[in-house]
């Protein structure tokens, strides 16, 4: 009889992972790496995509149930598509969605839907181009707006634009994107700013709570809560008053959520991660490459799985910093 692991016994039942499957990315974001770029990691060291069809199968089996591809920028990555209709095949997976900076999304955006996947976020930190410019160093602005209407266009839903929150610089566009969920039916997710990378730019000073988003967007109606799925992730969420869309906050630092966490990532060069924050990781590659058995590997999840925090220290006394580059993590 196969090995079957169990995970009963873990005090979060982890049913989402999250996978980059590149660290590679068309943007330079001023909170995800330098203007001038960083060495990106050898081909030959990121998963291929017949080890991440593997290592999902074998997540699918540990309860995995939703998968999120992210990057860097997966649409950067050639044969997207091809991989996604094989990922689209694995029995036992109940949701599969992408995050994007939207950049490629018009060219793709058929492509994916046809692919059996119709939920999509965007990153999109600005409605004004050249702040835009400001925070990617790249003016793409329109080219990402062409993609969310034609996701749009084609029936993607939900649409999820997810906006990092930087006081003293966008904090000022809070009411404006708040203000698209009346009249679109887009979801609107506002992250708190988080220290991660070595070229992260963030301080005390450029960190605005999800507590003070709220009470900005309040200004503007009510906010009746949505209730959550087992399947979904971290963000409380509402409709404001006469919105066609919904509002989210994602609140890692002043609002911790360890103790409902359901997540797991799995790095663009085979590490399984349980935490963002945590710098502890199992390499899954290695023994995977070594043509390690079925039931070793699932060892491996096990592992990582009991590696997640059990409570909070990012705020203790000072955010807690990541140490690796957000492209190669994941978003």
């Amino acid at each position: 009889m196969p090995f079957q692991p169990n995970f009963e016994k873990n005090k979060n039942r982890i049913n989402y992972l999250r996978i980059s499957i590149t660290d590679r990315c068309n943007l330079r974001c001023i909170y995800c790496m330098p203007s001038e770029g960083i060495n990106f990691m050898p081909h030959e060291n990121i998963l291929s995509y017949e080890e991440i069809l593997y290592i999902t199968q074998l997540a699918v089996t540990t309860g995995i149930r939703k998968v999120r591809l992210t990057g860097g920028e997966p649409l950067v990555r050639k044969d997207i598509i091809a991989f996604l209709q094989k990922l689209n095949k694995i029995e036992g997976l109940e949701e599969i969605t992408l995050t994007t900076n939207g950049v490629l999304l018009k060219r793709f955006a058929a492509d994916i839907k046809a692919c059996g996947i119709n939920r999509i976020n965007v990153s999109m930190d600005s409605l004004k181009p050249d702040r835009f410019l400001q925070i990617t160093k790249r003016d793409y602005f329109e080219k990402v707006w062409e993609g969310i209407r034609e996701a749009e266009r084609l029936g993607f839903d939900p649409i999820k634009i997810n906006v990092v929150a930087i006081k003293g610089f966008n904090d000022d566009e809070i009411l404006d994107f708040a203000r698209l969920t009346i009249d679109k039916p887009y979801h609107i997710r506002f992250i708190e700013f988080m220290p991660v990378g070595e070229n992260t730019t963030w301080s005390q000073q450029s960190f605005i709570s999800t507590g003070d988003i709220y009470n900005k967007i309040k200004t503007l109606g009510d906010l009746t809560p949505v209730r959550s799925h087992s399947l979904d992730g971290p963000a409380e969420r509402f409709v404001l008053e006469g919105g066609k869309g919904e509002i989210g906050f994602i609140g890692a630092l002043s609002n911790h959520f360890c103790d409902k966490c359901n997540r797991m990532r799995l790095t663009a060069e085979g590490r399984l991660r349980g935490c963002l924050f945590s710098d502890k990781e199992i390499d899954i590659k290695t023994p995977l490459r070594e043509g390690r058995s079925d039931s070793y590997l699932f060892k491996l999840f096990r592992l990582a799985s009991e590696n997640k925090p059990k409570s909070p220290e990012l705020m203790d006394p000072e955010p807690k910093k990541c140490i690796r580059k957000m492209s190669s993590i994941g978003g």
